[in-house]
């Protein structure tokens, strides 16, 4: 007699979308994950983290990240075993690194330059990693704890 171990269901969702190196792009970048984000089993307050940090990424990949008409992708992926929202974003231009905050801290007259000060504050974690053959892949993680489904009713 053969038993077998109950696991639990591992729900990965993901959504991509290409989007235009500009600054409209990177305005629908946000839009479209914020309505993404309502849509999956994530909390308001990790949806309104997501929805900043998805802001200044794709900012950065318009304003930074642009080569000729080349698209710039957001990705987001909420495992919800791991309890784990990924955001993505990937650009073209690879040799241009983004400076940890730390490095680069803009000067208080400045009106730019606090993006990645805000992806740290917001973010449980974020990195850089290379995107053959000449991009790189700007990432950040938040914890999420998906909403239990509502267990009470009314009973009438």
């Amino acid at each position: 007699m053969s038993a077998t171990t109950p696991q639990l269901a591992t729900t990965v969702h993901t959504f991509t979308q290409l989007l235009s190196s500009t600054r409209r792009g990177a305005r629908l970048a946000r839009l479209l994950a914020a309505e993404q984000l309502r849509a999956w089993p994530v909390s308001p307050g990790v949806t309104e983290r997501a929805e900043q940090i998805v802001a200044e990424l794709a900012a950065n990949a318009a304003l930074h990240g642009r080569v000729g008409s080349r698209d710039f992708r957001l990705t987001l992926t909420l495992d919800t075993a791991a309890g784990q929202l990924r955001i993505a974003v990937t650009d073209a231009r690879g040799e241009r690194l983004p400076s940890p905050p730390a490095d680069c801290g803009p000067s208080p007259d400045t009106e730019s330059g606090r993006g990645l000060l805000l992806v740290t504050a917001l973010a449980d974690r974020w990195g850089v990693e290379p995107y053959p053959p000449s991009g790189k892949t700007v990432w950040a993680e938040c914890a999420c704890e998906t909403p239990a489904p509502d267990t009470h009713s009314e009973r009438i």
